[in-house]
């Protein structure tokens, strides 16, 4: 997370230190900026320190909202949530369910999707925290529950599964209820929990499945925590360019999309990979 802080500070100059309708930010507050996202302090909409001007909790490396959530989480299951019994969490995990569902159907947020949290209102506070419990507490009630499945080819399923939910355009529609939060809240309540069942319960057996889903693992998280700031000067790209369409950036968009992935690869050995090490060795080798 520090990395991408200091990439998403490295690459917001680069655009020149600009808000999102041409206000000039000082460095002060960009240096700010960076020690907030750093130590994982909000920043509150309209604050000096919120950079880009459009009300972003992190506003150097915006994904960082859902890691501010996962924290609110972990503190939630140290003082509770494991306590639970099984039947005590199936029930708040069917609340959760039905929370989420009926935010997402009747369009709450007003967006027309559930992409809520990414900022400091009554809201999104409220969508955030629903996007993380809900995920939260039903993958704990599979864990305890977990029972594999025989499935040949879990991982190719689960592959092409994805890709289809994925592609699915944005569905229109808001009367009475909202049709693409319909389809948001099936993926998240029912698809994808089906999925995590049948990925755990399958196992690769050839080398270069084996191959792709070790690479694939491992960038993961390194790609969540750089791709932002490379988005963001895409962004700038696009609108100092008026470029809107596919076919006018395919090109770019394409390039981008390898960069992310080599940077994060990058990251991964350069960085992440020799810290965790020294980190262990410095901590963890002497409490063993």
């Amino acid at each position: 997370m520090f990395w991408g802080a200091v990439l998403g500070a490295i690459t917001f100059c680069i655009q020149g230190s600009v808000q999102w309708d041409g206000t000039h930010v000082a460095i002060s507050m960009v240096m700010l900026s960076l020690l907030c996202t750093i130590f994982f302090i909000p920043a509150l909409p309209g604050a000096g320190y919120e950079v880009r001007g459009n009300g972003e909790m992190f506003p150097l490396n915006g994904p960082c909202w859902s890691l501010f959530f996962e924290y609110i989480g972990n503190i939630l299951y140290a003082l509770f949530i494991r306590r639970l019994s099984n039947k005590a969490l199936a029930v708040m995990v069917v609340l959760l369910g039905v929370a989420l569902t009926l935010f997402a159907i009747f369009d709450v947020s007003t967006y027309g999707n559930i992409g809520v949290g990414w900022t400091l209102d009554g809201v999104n506070f409220l969508g955030g925290s629903l996007r993380m419990l809900f995920p939260f507490s039903l993958g704990m009630l599979l864990s305890r529950n977990f029972k594999p499945v025989k499935v040949k080819g879990a991982f190719w399923i689960c592959t092409l599964v994805l890709i289809a939910l994925f592609s699915v355009p944005y569905l229109e529609g808001a009367e009475p209820v909202c049709t693409n939060g319909v389809y948001e809240a099936f993926c998240i309540v029912v698809a994808f929990p089906i999925l995590v069942w049948l990925g755990a319960s399958g196992s690769t057996t050839d080398k270069r499945s084996t191959q792709i889903c070790k690479f694939l693992g491992d960038i993961s998280y390194p790609i969540y925590v750089i791709h932002y700031p490379l988005m963001y000067l895409f962004y700038a790209w696009l609108i100092k360019n008026q470029l809107y369409t596919l076919g006018e950036t395919w090109q770019v968009a394409l390039c981008v999309y390898a960069l992310c992935i080599v940077l994060a690869y990058l990251s991964l050995k350069f960085y992440d990979e020799p810290l965790r090490k020294y980190l262990a060795k410095r901590f963890l080798s002497k409490k063993r």
